[in-house]
């Protein structure tokens, strides 16, 4: 099967939006703060609460992920895709420019950046780091979960496009 016809037929599949953010307590002066956007993010379970969240390895994310096992999961709004754009984009970008314009605070269990206006957000810790092909999946606790807005229809992504449900 090639690599094409696998991504075709997955692009088929609608997927919900979110930005995956961590706080690096390590880097210099003052720690630095991280995200990734990604649409494989799934509840796992609810007892105990558990995500998981499929990181490309070798990402700053993945990097970052493993030596701080806190970060947070903001559930993008539609009318958030200009952040889902910011934070898809490839190479390293300082991460200070890419939370530049954007309204976050701090997460109080993870230190991690939570997304304003986002429709959910969620804190968790690492419990599980699973090697799996050129990506790790990352199971997560939720430790807190919020609703702050409810408001909007929830970012999804179709056919190599951001959509919104109608």
């Amino acid at each position: 099967m090639s690599e094409d016809a696998f991504r075709a037929a997955l692009s088929r599949l609608a997927a919900g939006v979110v930005l995956v953010t961590a706080h690096d307590p390590e880097e210099a002066p003052r720690g630095e703060d991280a995200g990734m956007t990604a649409t494989a993010f799934v509840s796992v379970s609810l007892d105990p609460p558990l995500v998981l969240v499929s990181v490309r390895e070798g990402a700053r994310m993945a990097e970052l992920l493993e030596r701080q096992p806190l970060w947070a999961v903001s559930v993008l709004a539609e009318s958030q895709r200009h952040i889902a754009g910011r934070f898809a984009m490839k190479g390293r970008v300082s991460d200070r420019l890419l939370f530049e314009d954007i309204t976050w605070t701090r997460g109080a269990a993870s230190g991690a950046p939570l997304v304003g206006g986002a429709l959910a957000v969620l804190e968790c810790r690492t419990e599980q780091w699973v090697p799996a092909g050129d990506h790790v999946l990352v199971v997560g606790r939720v430790l807190t979960a919020a609703t702050p807005t409810g408001d909007g229809g929830p970012l999804t992504y179709f056919r190599g496009r951001y959509r919104r449900l109608d």
